[in-house]
């Protein structure tokens, strides 16, 4: 694993340092994976090959970039949090195709050299996008793509216990502005800021999965979160862990809560690519 040294670029949301810290343990086992088809599909349609180089840019512990990897030639994973890097290096057992760099969106440059694919999951929020995807455009070679990968939990009978459970989350992150910022009407959506970037071609992709998830991992995945991580929350952190046993207890069967996933990618290309 290597380091790159930090720009001073502000964010588009106030980033505070090491924010994940302690989410970062609960991560792999609280987040949603993302289905292994929506990977066969995003690599289908971005042309990406056995030889093409990949970034995964804000990778966390590294599910995507473990995804890619039998896929493609190489994959350059990047966070800026050491501990999340920790869990990844863990997490991709040395894997010969993956490279680990501690650096954020305000780093990118021609050193990292050029890629055919850069995958975003779960962290373009924190970058300043408009800039990110400019220097992107820098590095990402002709006909290639940008994808913003996330889960969600559709409105559907099966997830009936999300209302409830989210609901909970918000209370333990109220005093989060951040969260409030991104929250609100005026939040400007991915969609709208790629429109106005160099990849303005956008397709969104989607796989629906039912799953049984043991209720523990709902405790793993409001953990995970850096606005009710225990290192926000403090005391309050056991509090939370036993109100989401409680709040899920109506909803599981046998200890198993049933849930269907949403994984999606947005999919961007320049125009005419």
């Amino acid at each position: 694993m290597s380091t790159l040294t930090p720009a001073a670029d502000a964010a588009t949301l106030p980033f505070e340092k090491r924010r994940f810290r302690t989410a970062a343990q609960h991560y792999l086992q609280g987040r949603q994976p993302y289905a292994p088809a929506l990977f066969q599909r995003l690599i289908q349609l971005t042309g990406t090959g056995s030889k093409s180089r990949v970034m995964d840019l804000g990778c966390g512990p590294g599910q995507i970039a473990v995804a890619l990897a039998p896929h493609v030639g190489e994959v350059t994973a990047i966070d800026p949090e050491p501990e999340m890097l920790r869990v990844a290096e863990n997490a991709t057992g040395a894997h010969p195709k993956i490279r680990l760099i501690q650096a954020s969106s305000d780093d990118l440059g021609p050193a990292l050299g050029r890629f055919h694919l850069v995958v975003i999951g779960r962290a373009f929020h924190w970058m300043d996008r408009a800039r990110t995807l400019q220097r992107l455009d820098g590095l990402i070679e002709p006909g290639g793509a940008v994808a913003l990968l996330g889960t969600r939990e559709p409105e559907l009978p099966d997830n009936a216990w999300a209302t409830a459970y989210d609901t909970l989350i918000e209370r333990y992150a109220a005093d989060d502005k951040t969260r409030r910022e991104r929250k609100s009407p005026d939040w400007l959506r991915h969609e709208a800021v790629l429109l106005d970037s160099p990849f303005s071609r956008i397709e969104t992709i989607a796989v629906l999965e039912r799953r049984l998830t043991p209720m523990e991992r709902f405790v793993d995945r409001a953990l995970s979160m850096s606005s009710t991580s225990a290192a926000r929350i403090g005391e309050k952190t056991a509090a939370l862990a036993a109100e989401v046993r409680s709040t899920l207890a109506p909803f599981a069967v046998e200890g198993m809560i049933r849930e269907v996933v949403r994984s999606g990618a947005t999919i961007a290309w320049r125009p005419g690519g």
